[in-house]
């Protein structure tokens, strides 16, 4: 599948999106600088707690990136419609273009987007049917990434030995309470806000709901009954569940045989 850029032209998406990564960069350089790298030299702690913290990070900062440049699903200028699906498709009464049944036009990226979720100014993107996935991903990475640093925070004052070899001059030592205390600060806000984004999101792809129809109540109900497995794999495009906490891939329709649910 070619690879489809998308960048949003908002400046409040940008001042968003520029926050989210001043958090990450801050507690990627300051927890293995402050906490991990120096107790590892002393022997205080495994290498696989620093490896695992890194390769958190990164999984997260893939995720945002790739979710924010990813196309959405943003509809063509002029899309082929095929005969058998023309009654599910209906005009855009702000764009005036033919779109797919739970499509939704954006005023904030200005077209219609394929079973658009909603606009997430965090990510500067509208979250649609190519990108939920990675939006998925992003959540669950933050979770983990924050949660991991606030582990660590506490550790690091009521459970490691205290350390040896290290200078006091540094500005890290010096100012290593009032750093620590950002860092917590940062990550209860991270871990707590998206907790309960991503709960809402899992629930909506269970229910088949988007977050749209849920604030506007267009949901006609649940047609068939899918498992959760069958409704993640949708999202995904792919039944292989190792692959959906992989960031570094592309994404394919994924067609079930189940009979479609019906949303005005």
């Amino acid at each position: 599948m070619k690879l489809r850029l998308h960048f949003v032209v908002d400046p409040m998406g940008w001042f968003c999106i520029s926050m989210v990564l001043f958090v990450w960069l801050y507690n990627t350089l300051l927890i293995p600088k402050l906490v991990l790298l120096p107790h590892y030299d002393e022997g205080h702690i495994p290498g696989a707690l620093v490896v695992c913290y890194y390769l958190a990070s990164l999984f997260c900062v893939s995720a945002l990136l790739r979710a924010s440049t990813a196309d959405p699903g943003r509809l063509a200028q002029d899309p082929k419609i095929p005969l058998g699906e023309r009654e599910q498709w209906e005009l855009c009464n702000k764009c005036n273009m033919m779109r797919p049944k739970r499509s939704h036009h954006c005023s904030r990226c200005g077209h219609c987007v394929r079973r658009m979720d909603h606009h997430c100014p965090w990510i500067n993107n509208c979250v649609g049917e190519d990108n939920h996935w990675l939006f998925l991903q992003l959540c669950f990475y933050t979770q983990v990434l924050s949660l991991y640093t606030l582990v660590l925070d506490f550790c690091q004052y009521y459970y490691f030995q205290p350390l040896v070899r290290v200078d006091q001059e540094l500005f890290t030592v010096r100012h290593e309470l009032a750093l620590l205390r950002v860092s917590c600060f940062m990550g209860l806000i991270m871990f707590g806000g998206m907790s309960g984004l991503f709960y809402s999101q899992i629930t909506g792809i269970l229910a088949d709901t988007t977050t749209i129809e849920k604030m506007s109540h267009s949901s006609d109900g649940i047609g068939a009954r899918r498992s959760w497995q069958q409704s993640l794999a949708e999202v995904f495009g792919t039944r292989w569940k190792v692959l959906w906490l992989l960031p570094f891939r592309s994404r394919r329709p994924l067609r079930l045989d189940y009979a479609s649910n019906s949303h005005v």
